[in-house]
């Protein structure tokens, strides 16, 4: 029975979901008996701040947790402030239903999400557990044909991550707030990826390259064959000289040495000149020619990491703006659920990717029997399928409509699905020796290695990227000639060609990715964010796709390192998802496992033996294993361990040190001897400067560059000194005061009610290098009086913040560049303030990004700097940027996305003013509904319709508060 049918007898029945996007998507395919409303995410957590905090717990030692750790671990949960007026809504919507249908995401935070807004709602009503990976008419309405329970062990496994990750993150981020930098944060998987890329930058630090030499030679079948066809010639590298191979990159350890120099033959560029010159007169021929059959499988279809890493190889995009688009693709109807770790296909994508390989290319590129990927990541916790195009058909790219970036990730994963069930590409690998004796009589052998394919296969529809840009892709093909074993040849050219070996190449976001999964860190979903997460925090920065450290993070990953070594251990933090895991599946409880985190296995067995409880399955296991769970506030209790600057230190040679300072990184140079009094001389290092790139010499360089001090002469009027500074928020020019000076060194009261020294800021034409004594004196003169008006009010030229202005009064005036400063007049200020006040709004700023022609209502869309932060806009409706959207990487796609939500929704409603409240008899409240009928009224019933609104919520937080008592 279709869902219309269900409901044609009454009733309405209440679908709740996560985003406005999915809600109009599913909407469309229920009958008129159901509502969808989106909870637009989560609806409550645990308190973000102490202010979130209910007034009955703020004396609480556990408050600022958000859990009470001495009462099994109880989580505090309140309802996001900005989610309150949403809530309201669902509760009036469900007030008006029959069914509450919780259409949530299938997985731990889906079923979170679910069971939050059950608790929260208090339903008084049947609720259903709807449950979907696809969003099309036959999946919805299976859904809820279908409906099941909410899974109680899914929910317990994601509220003990929640709880462990706040645990960890509110204990460990205070530590690095007073012992590094304010405002930092650890986390339990984001910490542990900022250890490994920092660890990939020490290596890339201690590496020392080593320089190594080859030959290739290129060469055509037949002795003397100077004048033979390039179609005949090949190339071959030279491998051995007198049957010792010859080194290559692989053979050389990161300090610059042989790894087994026995056993090969370095050569550098004066032997490979050498032995090039022996070799121009050498008769070479065929030594051997093996040949072998190339077979390669298609790849399986995506899951949430292997699309993430192919999108930034063949697409060049980062992990976080993957899955915004993949989320809105999937919310749309295109492509089925896109966090998943599982690799499998339902019978009916089988199907639909089996008919799309004949149509498209033909029954021979069909295998006889469906292709099946039943492997899994460990653990796996979705009940999903792979990530592929929705439907029992699959649409193609051109027939979906898309642009931008959904049409070319939904491509991606369209060409993945159809590979897949297709069949291997085959053909044939041959590598050729080749071999001659040089005049000084040494036996060189050369190797050339090709690859024909004789049947693509798969082939033809997709090719895997790779994370090594100099690396054949499997398409590749490397075609010889036909030689066979004898066959003489002539060399054309012996080319001598000078290697370095290269350090470990930084993470990419696809490599990071790879390597947490492959070592078992964190949650594939989880991947994502906790990249974005590090980005955020600037404990990483881009240079291209590389991720670079920042000095901040080496001085955070050392203190953690050393004082909280198992919580960024790598197998520490694989041992506690496999214990996640456990209590997912009921094979662990999660109380005991939080206990023993959190105070530590001695105090969690004696809290077992007084509660008489029995310790948990996997409890005598962690115990005997001191190195599992080892208590965290025993750890964050001592601090005195810790000290500060060592942990910020890091020696970069000849004395000189790195120090990570509370406003950025910083070198010093040793004391000079007999100057130990003396401060020591410090330079700041740019925050954008790889690690790996402070060198010695860089450091030695900066260090002899001027202290950011330039004296610039004496004013002549008051005889103080004039210098240049470059200060935290960019160059200056300041007077040096005796008096001033004095008082600074006594300290105390006296440098306080010192006497402060005129400074200005220098114009953006300036610099610290250009500036003189003569410029210095006019800033240093601002602010300048210009006049008076009429009534004798002052008029002032003044240089801010936002740029030069007049000021009159309390009434400022931008002026349009620095130089009027010093050139306006009286009049020409009148003229300004003759003219009307623009409220601020001075000359539109440019747009920060143009986006297109809006599809629905043809206008142009832009990105704009607002004053609550960017917004897109078509001139006529506006939208906020969301949390998750940024502006250097946001899609056409996901403005007019957001315009179209705004549009939805309808304006803004106005509340009316709240003034006498009080006063107002709850009994009119009534009338509310009668006034919002009406289309049209005086002013004088518009206010007595505002007061009886006004008085309708007063009465309410009465009665709340009355049942509240």
């Amino acid at each position: 029975m279709s869902p219309t049918s269900e409901t044609a007898n009454g009733g309405r029945r209440l679908v709740i979901v996560e985003s406005p996007a999915k809600a109009k998507t599913i909407k469309g395919y229920l009958g008129p008996g159901y509502v969808v409303e989106a909870s637009v995410g989560h609806i409550r957590d645990l308190p973000s701040s102490a202010a979130e905090v209910p007034a009955k717990y703020k004396g609480q030692p556990w408050a600022r947790l958000g859990v009470n750790v001495d009462e099994s671990f109880q989580p505090l949960y309140v309802v996001n402030s900005d989610k309150k007026e949403q809530v309201k809504k669902l509760k009036d919507l469900l007030a008006e239903s029959d069914e509450l249908y919780l259409a949530t995401d299938e997985d731990r935070e889906g079923e979170a999400i679910a069971w939050h807004l059950r608790e929260v709602l208090k339903p008084k009503v049947p609720v259903r557990r709807m449950v979907f990976h696809e969003i099309t008419k036959d999946a919805i309405r299976a859904a809820v044909a279908n409906p099941r329970e909410l899974n109680q062990r899914l929910v317990d496994a994601q509220e003990t991550r929640r709880i462990l990750d706040r645990l960890y993150g509110f204990e460990v981020s205070p530590v690095l707030w007073k012992k590094v930098m304010p405002r930092l944060s650890a986390g339990r998987v984001q910490s542990v990826a900022t250890r490994m890329v920092v660890e990939r930058e020490r290596d890339r630090i201690a590496f020392r390259s080593a320089e190594y030499w080859d030959l290739t030679g290129t060469f055509a079948p037949g002795a003397g064959a100077s004048g033979a066809d390039d179609a005949t010639t090949f190339d071959a590298r030279l491998v051995s000289v007198d049957g010792r191979r010859v080194a290559q990159g692989r053979d050389f350890g990161a300090d610059g040495q042989l790894k087994q120099p026995e056993q090969v033959r370095h050569i550098d560029e004066e032997t490979a000149r050498a032995l090039a010159a022996a070799l121009e007169s050498t008769d070479f021929a065929v030594r051997s020619v093996e040949s072998r059959p190339y077979r390669r499988s298609p790849y399986a279809p995506f899951r949430t990491t292997t699309l993430q890493q192919e999108a930034s190889r063949k697409l060049g995009m980062g992990a976080k703006p993957t899955m915004q688009v993949a989320q809105r693709l999937y919310e749309n109807g295109f492509i089925t659920y896109m966090r998943t770790d599982s690799t499998t296909l339902s019978d009916t994508a089988v199907r639909a990717a089996r008919a799309q390989v004949t149509q498209l290319y033909g029954a021979d590129y069909l295998p006889d029997r469906p292709r099946t990927y039943a492997g899994k990541v460990k653990n796996a916790q979705e009940a999903h399928e792979a990530i592929r195009p929705s439907g029992d058909r699959f649409r193609t790219p051109a027939e979906t409509g898309l642009r931008g970036e959904q049409f070319r990730l939904y491509e991606l994963i369209w060409k993945r699905t159809v590979a897949s069930q297709m069949k291997d590409a085959v053909g044939q690998s041959v590598t050729v020796k080749v071999g001659g004796r040089s005049a000084d009589g040494r036996d060189c052998e050369f190797s050339a290695s090709g690859k024909v394919i004789t049947f693509h296969g798969f082939l033809k529809a997709y090719v895997e990227g790779s994370d090594d840009p100099a690396a054949d892709l499997d398409d590749r093909e490397r075609r010889l000639p036909q030689v066979t074993e004898g066959d003489p040849l002539a060399a054309r050219e012996l080319s001598v060609d000078g290697h370095a070996t290269k350090p470990p190449a930084r993470y990419t976001e696809a490599t990071l990715v790879k390597e947490l999964e492959e070592r078992e860190i964190g949650r594939p979903s989880t991947y994502a964010s906790i990249i974005g997460t590090i980005l955020d925090r600037g404990y990483v920065f881009k240079k291209g796709t590389a991720l670079v450290p920042s000095f901040l993070s080496f001085a955070v990953v050392n203190l953690l390192e050393l004082h909280f070594g198992q919580l960024v251990d790598y197998g520490f933090t694989a041992k506690m998802e496999d214990d996640l895991d456990r209590i997912a599946t009921g094979e662990a409880q999660a109380v005991p496992w939080l206990r023993r985190f959190y105070f530590g296995a001695d105090a969690a067995d004696a809290a077992d033996r007084d509660s008489g409880s029995a310790p948990a399955p996997d409890a005598a296991d962690a115990a005997s294993d001191p190195d599992h769970l080892g208590g965290l506030k025993a750890l964050v209790t001592d601090l005195g361990a810790i000290d500060a600057r060592e942990v910020s230190s890091f020696p970069v040679g000849e004395g000189i040190m790195l120090r990570v300072g509370r406003y950025g990184p910083y070198v010093e140079a040793p004391p000079v001897e007999g100057e130990e009094d003396t401060p020591a001389k410090r330079a700041d290092v740019p925050d954008d400067l790889p690690p790996d790139e402070l060198t010695l010499d860089l450091a030695k360089e900066l260090l002899a560059k001027p202290s950011g001090d330039y004296e610039l002469g004496t004013d002549p009027v008051s005889g103080h000194s004039i210098v240049a500074k470059d200060g935290r928020y960019g160059p200056y020019v300041t007077e040096v005061l005796p008096e001033a000076e004095a008082a600074k060194a006594k300290g105390g009261k006296a440098a306080k009610n010192a006497a402060k020294p005129r400074t200005a800021s220098l114009f953006k034409s300036m610099s610290l290098d250009t500036v003189t004594l003569e410029d210095a004196l006019r800033l240093l003169s601002l602010p300048r009086v210009v006049g008076s008006d009429a009534e004798g009010v002052e008029i002032t030229a003044q240089n801010g913040r936002y740029g030069p202005y007049l000021k009159k009064g309390t009434d400022s005036r931008s002026l349009t560049d620095e130089e009027q400063l010093f050139t306006i007049t009286q009049d020409e200020a009148l003229a300004i303030y003759a003219q009307p006040k623009q409220r601020g709004r001075a000359a539109a700023k440019p747009p920060l990004k143009e986006l297109g022609t809006d599809p629905e209502t043809e206008r142009p869309v832009v990105v704009k700097d607002g004053r609550f932060g960017p917004y897109v806009t078509d001139g006529e409706t506006n939208a906020t940027l969301r949390r998750d959207d940024e502006v250097e990487t946001i899609t056409p796609e996901r403005g007019y996305e957001l315009l179209a939500e705004k549009r939805a929704k309808g304006p803004a409603k106005k509340t009316a003013k709240k003034t006498a409240a009080k006063k107002a008899p709850a009994k009119k409240a009534a009338a509310k509904k009668t006034a919002a009928k009406k289309t049209a009224t005086t002013k004088a019933t518009a206010k007595k319709t505002a007061k009886k609104t006004t008085a309708k919520k007063a009465a309410t937080k009465k009665t709340a508060a009355t049942k509240a008592e």
